[in-house]
């Protein structure tokens, strides 16, 4: 039985008419992918303003791994909402804020004592972590990487690489920010070996601590697991693992960005579980609380426990509504059943998209980790050459065919799948479906 089920078209008069108004009252920087105007959401389907019924393959950018409105978490918040909507974690204590932090002192790797900080988004979390960071290290120095997406506030817009979209006109940034080249296996130049290409970027790596900043200064090492913006590039284990050792030779802080890659998006709790290797603090936001706006930050306690009192926190941090909607989703993602069916749609997912790749030349690269997949056009497969152009029409068709998408990539080239985790093989057969028609549909058709 088809999901996917369209009495108008996509957008429909009443999406069109509410994107006009939003378009009046708000600012055109506060971008938006379509024009589609939702009413409500159950698990993987999204009903529109005029009654269409579509799937989520974006899932809030990564935010729903556990789906639309899951009925215990509805439950938990309706009856949280009956009891506390706010106090703020400054003022006191409330039960579900210190239960979201023993959680998530339990679940994230490492076998020793942890602490969590409670925040409002991955940006927060992130430059929560570099504060954190600084006070322990007394450095002000913090490494980053080309590709890497880390927030929008100036400290993390500061750490982000992709300029056109996100920085264009918002200087002067934050000092102290060292970019480095991140090893894109895909991109790697003509000739050499995806080894090759590691060993260079470790050396780059190695010789950054001469050429750039002395690791005497460097507070933290700031990496994404798995880049997301960036084009869903897994970081090669040789690369991370010279980063932990280069952290642990110089008293650096290791922090691994896993606002996107987290909570089962790659198949296991954390990204970083694939690789057996253990940072000293991880940024946690998106699927952390179902769709609720909740982050965190979890690292080794003595770490933690540098910055002064009054130095952490903020007035929505911790929010019981959504520590109560963390809660819930903590105990689904970390089910092993739950885990499971997400490797499940990894394979399924993979195994199609690679499909999709022998037919249509341009699809250039597949890639990700588990169920967190991506596929890149290129206008030949040879040069590699972006198909920028081509990418948003693909995600129109898409929307157009009752399926919703979103681009990804430096060269916004690149269409990512962050259905929810518990998407069912036929409605993840049924998107793809419409996803390759409407690949076809572009490729059959001259570009301007």
């Amino acid at each position: 039985m088809s999901t996917i089920r369209l009495l108008t078209e996509v957008p429909g008069p009443k999406s069109r008419e509410m994107a006009a108004r939003r378009e009046a009252a708000t600012p055109r920087g506060a971008s938006k992918v379509s024009a589609i105007t939702i009413e409500r959401a159950d698990g993987a389907v999204l009903t529109d303003a005029d009654g269409n019924t579509l799937l989520d393959f974006a899932g809030g950018i990564g935010v729903l791994a556990v789906g639309h409105c899951p009925p215990n978490v509805v439950a938990a918040i309706k009856d949280q909402a009956d009891k506390l909507i706010h106090f703020c974690a400054i003022m006191g204590t409330y039960e579900p804020y210190v239960q979201v932090a023993e959680m998530l002192n339990a679940v994230t790797p490492g076998n020793f004592p942890k602490k969590t900080i409670l925040l409002n988004s991955g940006a927060e979390a992130l430059e929560t972590a570099v504060k954190v960071a600084r006070s322990y290290t007394n450095r002000s120095a913090i490494i980053v990487f080309e590709g890497a997406y880390h927030g929008r506030t100036n400290l993390t817009l500061s750490m982000t690489s992709k300029y056109g979209l996100f920085k264009k006109g918002f200087g002067p940034f934050a000092p102290e920010i060292y970019r480095l080249p991140f090893p894109n296996l895909y991109r790697r130049p003509d000739g050499l070996s995806e080894e090759a290409f590691v060993d260079d970027a470790i050396k780059r790596l190695e010789n950054a601590f001469i050429a750039q900043v002395d690791p005497s200064a460097v507070a933290a090492i700031v990496i994404e697991t798995v880049q997301g913006e960036g084009g869903f590039i897994p970081t090669p284990p040789r690369f991370l693992q010279r980063i932990r050792e280069l952290c642990d030779e110089h008293g650096i802080v290791m922090v691994s960005d896993e606002v996107q890659c987290g909570f089962g998006r790659t198949g296991r709790m954390f990204a970083v579980e694939h690789y057996g290797i253990v940072p000293d603090l991880i940024c946690m936001a998106k699927s952390l609380a179902a769709g609720m706006p909740l982050a965190a930050v979890t690292g080794r306690a003595e770490i933690m426990d540098a910055p002064h009192p009054g130095g952490l926190g903020g007035t929505y941090s911790g929010n019981p509504l959504a520590c109560v909607a963390a809660i819930e989703a903590i105990k689904m993602i970390n089910a092993p059943d739950f885990l499971e069916h997400a490797n499940h749609v990894g394979v399924r997912l993979r195994e199609r998209l690679l499909r999709m790749q022998a037919e249509l030349p341009i699809i250039g690269d597949v890639r990700g980790l588990g169920p967190m997949l991506l596929i890149e056009f290129v206008k030949d497969r040879a040069t590699k050459e972006p198909a920028t152009a081509e990418t948003p029409l693909i995600v129109n068709e898409v929307l157009k065919r009752g399926v919703v998408t979103i681009r990804a990539g430096l060269y916004s080239n690149c269409l990512r799948f962050l259905p929810p985790l518990n998407i069912t093989d036929d409605q993840l057969d049924e998107g793809l479906n419409a996803i390759a028609d409407a690949i076809r549909a572009v490729v059959s058709q001259p570009v301007a």
